[in-house]
Formats: structure tokens, C-alpha cells, sequence
């Protein structure tokens, strides 16, 4: 009984000298004085409350990363690195959004050696990412499109100016996929790729010395029925065959196998394998709606860095609420 009692002596003093430090921020000293204890003892109790989890620290500034995250995700997915931001005071998935593609500026700018030829896609994610980048992040890095990107309706299309300005901060040159994502016949996407200047391109990109991209959810919200290359109705058909999103404009199931391959045979742009193999493949995902296409793409290794949410990267662990 004498020693139940000491336990909870401790558990009670540990408390009171976790509030007087760390809510009327007090000294180790001056919280000694006010207990009648050691220095030494208020430091001990105070670490016997952090290890007893009765404190938790949270920093809730917009660049704040969640390192113990990161460190778990690493060790279960054997990526080459993840970083993960916090979900703490986000007020909406835009903000969510803009918070990844910051991490995502910060790591590439941070990455090295830096790359000679950044290949990326393009989308909502890509375009913030650009904005993010300061100027002179980089010297001399050459951008180039992987997926086709010219947009089939009249709401202004973001994947050359993303590449464009990515580039251009970089002091570098950008080289652009001059073909639509997707293309109605098969026939049409082989002369297409057949065409010199396309080729070309295409034999740039799967020579990258990094890759950059993002997902896409499959829904009506995906920025391939945005762009009009697809119906809603047909993304719910991909849905029924077992699609989670779309990676460079093909669409995978939670395995990260193909769900259609006729409609991948008229996908233009570089192979998923090729971000398989890639040494360095930078995934940038975020919100609710692209949690299942993230642990497809972890889990079927398409890429070997992945930046994103704190709430995406737990389900991808499998401690989704």
C-alpha cells in the first residue's frame, strides 16, 4: 500500500509541475521553491509526465513537419525519405494543399546533388508547387514535361506554365510535351509519339535525373475531367474496375497495376515503370480524397520520396481513424 501511494505522490507532483512550467511558465527553480523539492526532482517529474504522456508539445506553424511520422513511414515503406507536414490549425483542403507544396519547395530546393533534368507532371498540386519555389532555388536545372498536358477546353491549362516557371527560377530551360494527355485513337497517339519533336521529349523524360509529380483522385473532382479529357461518368467506370487515382494520367488500382489498358495505350507520356526504376521520384499528395491513391503509390514503390499530410501519411500506416 506504502508504495501504490508514492506512485500517485509522483503522478500528482509531475502534473502540478508540468502546469506551472509549461502554463505559467515557471522556472525548474521557482517551481522547486513553490513544491518544497530539488531542482533535480522537478526536472525528473517533469520528464516522468512527458514520458507518461500527460504533455503534449505541438507546433502549429504552417512549415512545422512531423519528424516521428516521418521516421515511422520510412522504417514501414523503406522510402528514401518522407516529409510530412502538420495538420494542426489547417482551416480547409486549400490550405492543407499549399502547406505539402511549400514542404515539397523546401525539399527540392534542399535536394542534392540538384538535378540536371527535373521530369514532372502537371496539375492543381504541381502549379502550387511552382508558386512555392523562390527565386534562384536552384542553377541551371532543365525542366521537362512527363505526361502530356495541353488542355481540351477553354479554362486556361496550368502544365506549361508550371513547367515554364519551375524552370525559370532554376535559371534553367523548360521543354515542353506539346500533346494532349489523352487522345481519343489509339492511332492517333502513336503518330503523335512517333512525331521527331515529340520523341524527342518523351526520350528527355525518361532520362531524368528526378521526377516530381502528383495524384489524382478518381472523381469528379480529378483535374483530367477538369481539363476535359474525361467524363465523370467514366472515371466512375474506372472507379468499378477497381481504379484509386490517377499518377501521370494513368489510372491504378490499389495494387498500382493498370485498370484500363486500352485507355493507357492512349495515354501519353513516360512509363510508370520508369518512376519505378527512377534513383530519385518525388510524390507531392495531400487530403482525404487521394488517401487510397497515396498507399497505392507508396506501396507499389512509384516513388521513392513522398511529401505530404500528417492525416494521409497515418493512413498510409494503416492508423487511419
Amino acid at each position: 500500500m506504502e508504495r501504490t501511494r508514492v506512485i500517485d505522490t509522483d503522478e500528482l507532483l509531475s502534473i502540478r509541475a508540468a502546469e506551472l512550467y509549461y502554463e505559467e511558465n515557471k522556472t525548474q527553480d521557482e517551481i522547486g521553491t513553490l513544491l518544497r523539492l530539488t531542482r533535480w526532482k522537478v526536472g525528473r517529474l517533469l520528464a516522468q509526465a512527458k514520458a507518461s504522456g500527460f504533455i503534449r508539445i505541438e507546433i502549429v506553424h504552417p512549415r512545422a513537419r512531423r519528424l516521428s511520422v516521418e521516421r515511422r513511414l520510412r522504417e514501414a515503406t523503406g522510402l528514401t525519405d518522407a516529409i510530412v507536414v502538420s495538420s494542426a490549425g489547417v482551416a480547409g483542403d486549400e490550405e492543407l494543399q499549399s502547406r505539402t507544396a511549400q514542404a515539397a519547395a523546401d525539399y527540392l530546393t534542399g535536394l542534392r546533388p540538384v538535378p540536371r533534368t527535373l521530369g514532372i507532371s502537371w496539375g492543381r498540386t504541381l502549379h502550387e508547387v511552382a508558386l512555392h519555389l523562390k527565386q534562384g532555388w536552384a542553377h541551371g536545372v532543365n525542366v521537362v514535361q512527363i505526361n502530356g498536358g495541353v488542355s481540351l477546353n477553354r479554362r486556361a491549362g496550368t502544365a506549361a506554365a508550371t513547367a515554364v516557371n519551375i524552370a525559370h527560377k532554376a535559371a534553367g530551360a523548360a521543354t515542353l510535351l506539346p500533346s494532349p494527355a489523352i487522345l481519343e485513337r489509339l492511332e492517333t497517339k502513336q503518330a503523335i509519339e512517333s512525331d521527331r519533336a515529340v520523341a524527342a521529349v518523351l526520350n528527355l523524360a525518361t532520362a531524368a535525373s528526378a521526377y516530381l509529380f502528383s495524384a489524382g483522385q478518381a472523381d469528379e473532382f480529378s483535374a483530367l475531367v477538369d481539363s476535359g479529357y474525361l467524363t465523370a461518368e467514366q472515371v466512375a467506370e474506372l472507379v468499378r474496375k477497381g481504379a484509386v487515382g490517377d499518377i501521370v494520367g494513368r489510372y491504378i488500382d490499389s495494387n498500382g497495376n493498370i485498370v484500363d489498358p486500352e485507355l493507357d495505350g492512349r495515354t501519353v507520356g513516360i512509363q510508370l515503370e520508369q518512376l519505378r526504376q527512377a534513383k530519385t521520384a518525388i510524390a507531392v499528395i495531400a487530403g482525404t480524397s487521394k488517401h487510397a491513391i497515396a498507399r497505392a503509390i507508396v506501396g507499389s514503390g512509384l516513388c521513392t520520396v513522398l511529401v505530404t499530410d500528417e492525416d494521409t501519411a497515418l493512413a498510409i500506416l494503416g492508423d487511419e481513424a
